[in-house]
């Protein structure tokens, strides 16, 4: 069971946490110009970023479907922490296997931590699950954001062998999630389902939810990763394209929180498709613009981008109720990792046909994303709000 009324101490202290944990997740991708001038090559380096993304988001329903046996709450801060020491070591080897053990292995300590944290965050919320996501996911967001600012000019000046400094952040967030997340035997255990019981009648609703997922995922793990190389070209440094990444997440975060209050509200169908369509319009007009308004337009395609990103977790979770860590795992997880997967195959497509194509190309995904949400079901959805109204 969860509680009716909302724990806003608990919602901030998991989402700071969550920005310290995802600060991790932008890292392979905010040294990718870096690991490619060590002389690894775009290819090679693009899979490092799959191999984090298997582990990392493909086994999270794996993990969500532990929690939702049996909280686990050690996992958060051991799995962030796991994380920290194994992503930091990446700059000290020139051994491209085990670069790619290091990722992959690092991979498994955000595993850990999402479906726990998610759930945690759904015990706590009470009648505001789509808002209290949206912080939890606004948290995560905005240290995908906070990387490139801080690590470029880092590593810029320093090289790749300063990469065990940031092992600091893990070891704050393992020590705030010690002492603040919510204490297993103060949450009420919900009543689960076998994977089998909770997936029967609704396992093609939810695999479009995952599907849509995948495609947004691959328009922002390809454009977080490719974009400062193709700015390059367009005579833009790193440092100052790490600027253009920003403002992507930060206003992506911001639209998280919009995207999750207002789906309380109108529907969760109605923001994922919205704000999906609207993105590649807007991202198009980043890309072929210039001056002041070329940073107006990429603001407002990160804010669509990302508005859906806590709605969908929150529509999983309403699907397959009895089993809310699974959902997590499934959304934050497995959809997320079958776009960041793609960011391999992203990376084939510019050594042999050219980066120009593919940032064009992936720009039409949030737009494919937003037509497949128009086959998803109100009911699961709407249903649920009218409820809440009531109440």
């Amino acid at each position: 069971m969860t509680t009716t009324t909302v724990q806003k101490g608990k919602i901030i202290s998991i989402s700071v946490a969550h920005m310290l944990n995802d600060w991790y997740m932008n890292f392979i991708q905010t040294l990718l110009p870096f690991i490619v001038a060590s002389g690894f090559g775009v290819g090679k380096s693009a899979f490092l970023i799959s191999a984090f993304t298997t582990t990392s988001s493909i086994l999270q329903p794996v993990f969500g479907y532990l929690v939702d046996q049996r909280n686990q709450r050690w996992m958060v801060y051991v799995g962030t922490i796991w994380m920290a020491v194994l992503l930091s070591l990446i700059g000290l080897t020139d051994n491209y296997y085990l670069l790619l053990l290091l990722t992959a292995l690092s991979g498994l300590g955000t595993a850990a931590f999402h479906p726990q944290a998610s759930a945690m965050i759904s015990a706590v919320s009470g009648q505001k699950k789509g808002f209290s996501q949206a912080i939890f996911t606004a948290g995560g967001n905005i240290g995908w954001a906070l990387t490139p600012l801080l690590v470029i000019p880092v590593v810029s000046n320093y090289g790749l062998r300063i990469t065990p400094l940031f092992v600091i952040p893990g070891i704050l967030v393992a020590i705030l999630l010690w002492f603040t997340a919510p204490k297993t035997s103060a949450m009420k255990k919900a009543e689960t389902a076998t994977i089998l019981t909770a997936l029967r009648g609704r396992w093609l609703e939810l695999a479009k939810v995952v599907m849509v997922i995948a495609c947004r995922s691959l328009a922002y793990f390809g454009l977080i990763a490719f974009l400062p190389l193709y700015l390059t070209t367009k005579n833009i440094s790193i440092v100052d394209s790490s600027h253009f990444i920003f403002i992507m997440l930060f206003t992506g975060a911001i639209g998280g929180i919009f995207g999750g209050l207002l789906s309380d509200k109108w529907g969760r169908k109605a923001v994922i498709v919205s704000s999906l369509v609207l993105a590649t319009p807007f991202f198009w007009l980043f890309l072929y613009s210039g001056g002041i308004v070329k940073y107006l337009f990429l603001a407002f395609a990160g804010a669509n981008l990302l508005a859906s990103f806590s709605v969908t977790v929150v529509m999983a979770q309403e699907i397959i109720s009895k089993n809310a860590a699974m959902a997590s795992g499934l959304t934050l997880g497995f959809g997320i990792g079958m776009g960041g997967l793609g960011v391999g195959l992203v990376g084939v497509i510019i050594e042999h046909i050219g980066l120009n194509f593919a940032i064009n190309m992936l720009v039409w995904f949030p737009l494919f994303a937003g037509l497949l949400a128009l086959s998803l079901k109100e009911k699961a959805t709407s249903v649920l709000v009218q409820q809440e109204s009531v109440k």
